[in-house]
């Protein structure tokens, strides 16, 4: 099957990322599910490199190691989530992760989106197995109306930097085009449960839970 066109086709544009969507302020705390990435350091290595280059381009906002994220499924805004709900959505998706086998994505070459250089996870659907058994959790918890998002449509990839203003593609492009670099391979042990912000034009949070994949992972609740 050939790759979805999203995962190699650079846009040739960029606008600024950090607008306030319907529902977000300074002060909003939201929880969602991410894959997070510490101590993955083939994968930090592999951004550095990207990184080094992008630094050299004004309007982009590059993302530190300890936040660096591939973003996965909301579950809804801090002030509508109960503690007992947190608790119940917790092992619901303890359950259901539990049940998977061990997912590995491969990290490569970065493709230039609207607002953000990403490196997309390959195959997009080892990622989205992930995902499904999340949705299924908050279904569990919630009820299938209350899942956030769209199940399809799902374009999982790790942000290695934000546009923070508008601008053309066209030199980003050739100097992401002239790195040489190697794929490298990620195994997902885990899906955390965060309670994230954006009031400093970056996604920061805290960890509510890691969730163990598969139920020889390591991780705990």
């Amino acid at each position: 099957m050939p790759s979805p066109e999203w995962t190699y086709k650079h846009a040739t544009d960029l606008r600024d990322h950090w607008w306030w969507r319907p529902g977000w302020q300074v002060g909003t705390r939201f929880y969602t599910w991410h894959i997070t990435f510490d101590g993955q350091h083939e994968l930090h290595r592999l951004v550095d490199t990207y990184q080094a280059e992008l630094a050299r381009h004004p309007g982009l906002d590059l993302i530190p190691h300890q936040w660096l994220h591939l973003t996965m499924q909301g579950v809804g805004h801090a002030a509508d989530i109960t503690t007992d709900q947190i608790d119940s959505l917790l092992s619901a998706a303890q359950a259901r992760l539990a049940a998977l086998n061990p997912v590995t994505v491969e990290f490569h070459r970065p493709v230039i989106r609207p607002e953000a250089i990403v490196l997309p996870a390959l195959p997009p659907a080892e990622v989205d197995r992930i995902r499904t058994a999340v949705r299924a959790s908050i279904a569990d918890v919630l009820g299938p109306d209350a899942v956030p998002d769209q199940a399809d449509g799902f374009q999982p990839h790790v942000t290695l930097a934000y546009s923070s203003s508008a601008q053309s593609a066209d030199t980003i492009e050739s100097a992401i085009e002239s790195i040489s670099s190697e794929p490298v391979e990620v195994s997902i042990p885990t899906a955390s449960l965060i309670e994230l912000h954006r009031d400093n034009r970056m996604y920061e949070w805290h960890t509510i839970a890691e969730v163990p994949i598969d139920s020889q992972a390591n991780g705990a609740l």
